[in-house]
């Protein structure tokens, strides 16, 4: 693994030991869907028992940072401004219907910038990692954004069909956190995301930074109802100005 911070390196570790439960719990949603009860209760349960093992890796830090959680929203350590901002199943749906496309993102928010981001996909094994002025990676490999320069030649993750240009080739693939690292990885050339919470997205953004994207802004202090455009530079200005979800 290339060189990376103590922090980086204990939200890979975090996201990597909540993902075994969640693999095993996979399997059993798999059965669940055959059932007359159900697995959604099931699937809350898989979403706090991740939760609370990120929880307590995190806490291992020296930096006594607060916690922004999806399912327990934000807890409050001595440092109340910087906080690490956790989704422990993103693609939630996914997982309740036996989808293998889901994931672990973890953020890292200091001093209202995110310096650093990990999302993590169980099914494939699959690790993208990245903080700032240190480049973003897949599974220890140097990740870069797409070179595509015709809006219409490119592949779009979206959560939204309203005011995309029907020529626009797009995916909704149900998991915010991987479309953004797709777009960090050069899988997709943008992300195109409505209404969706920074426990969503917050890892994403910084990883495509680091793999040269462009990623406009939005406020971090709303934890709510984001709307966020994010692509590869050459795109960019184009998409601006066919597309605005603001």
């Amino acid at each position: 693994m290339n060189s990376i911070s103590p922090n980086l390196n204990l939200m890979i570790k975090a996201s990597e030991k909540a993902s075994k439960i969640l693999i095993r719990d996979f399997g059993e949603v798999e059965k669940l869907q055959v059932s007359l009860k159900g697995p959604n209760n099931f699937v809350t349960n898989a979403d706090k028992k991740a939760e609370e093992i990120i929880i307590n890796e995190l806490g291992k830090s020296k930096k006594n940072y607060s916690i922004l959680t999806e399912e327990s929203g934000f807890i409050e350590n001595d440092d109340k401004e910087n906080f690490w901002i956790v989704d422990p199943i993103d693609g939630t749906t996914n997982f309740l219907n036996g989808i293998p496309h889901f994931c672990i993102s973890i953020a890292l928010l200091v001093d209202n910038e995110i310096i650093a981001g990990v999302i993590y996909d169980p099914i494939k094994d699959e690790i993208f990692y990245a903080e700032k002025n240190g480049g973003s990676y897949l599974n220890n490999k140097s990740i870069r954004v797409s070179k595509k320069s015709k809006i219409t030649d490119c592949l779009y993750g979206v959560n939204f069909r309203k005011d995309v240009p029907e020529d626009f080739l797009i995916r909704n693939t149900g998991s915010a956190a991987l479309d953004l690292a797709y777009v960090s990885s050069g899988r997709f050339d943008a992300c195109l995301q409505k209404n969706v919470n920074l426990w969503d997205i917050a890892a994403g953004t910084v990883l495509i930074k680091e793999a040269g994207g462009i990623v406009d802004n939005f406020d971090l202090k709303k934890f709510t109802k984001i709307s966020i455009k994010a692509s590869n530079e050459r795109i960019s200005s184009d998409l601006n100005k066919k597309i605005c979800i603001f």
